[in-house]
Parts: C-alpha cells; structure tokens; sequence
C-alpha cells in the first residue's frame, strides 16, 4: 500500500450486523486514523468483514483496514489486548 494519508476525513460504512439488528450503517470522522481505530475496536468481527473505509474516494476493505490499524505508522493509541 502507498502512502496512506491518516489525517484526511473518512467515511465508514460497517457491515451488516446478524440477527437483523438495525443501527447507524455509515458514520463520517475527522481523521482516517479514528475512522480506523473505531472499525477495528469497536466493530464485531462479521460486521467489520463487510465494512468499507472511504477515504478520499479511495475504498479500502475490511483486510486493508486491519492493515492500516496494524502499521507501524498508525497515529492513535491501539486499546490493550
């Protein structure tokens, strides 16, 4: 992957959820880096299986989002396992 720029404004649109719950399907943040650490930290794992992270009309899939959360360029502070 290039350069990904963790500053720029994104949109999340998260996966379905099982068991037909209805919630907020899409949700805008200031920075990719937040739209990121929320995909990664607070989605389940089917739910972020069919989340897309937009990001300056570049889409990135629930594997390159994982990806971006992993990189040793990653800004934000990861939650503790």
């Amino acid at each position: 992957m290039t350069e990904f720029d963790y500053t720029s404004g994104a949109g999340l649109y998260a996966g379905k959820r099982l068991k037909g719950s209805s919630g907020t399907r899409y949700r805008r943040f200031e920075t990719a880096a937040e739209a990121v650490r929320f995909a990664v930290e607070n989605l389940s794992g089917s739910q972020l299986r069919g989340s897309i992270l937009e990001v300056d009309e570049a889409r990135f899939n629930d594997q390159q989002i994982r990806m971006l959360y992993d990189a040793p360029r990653f800004p934000l502070a990861r939650r503790i396992r």
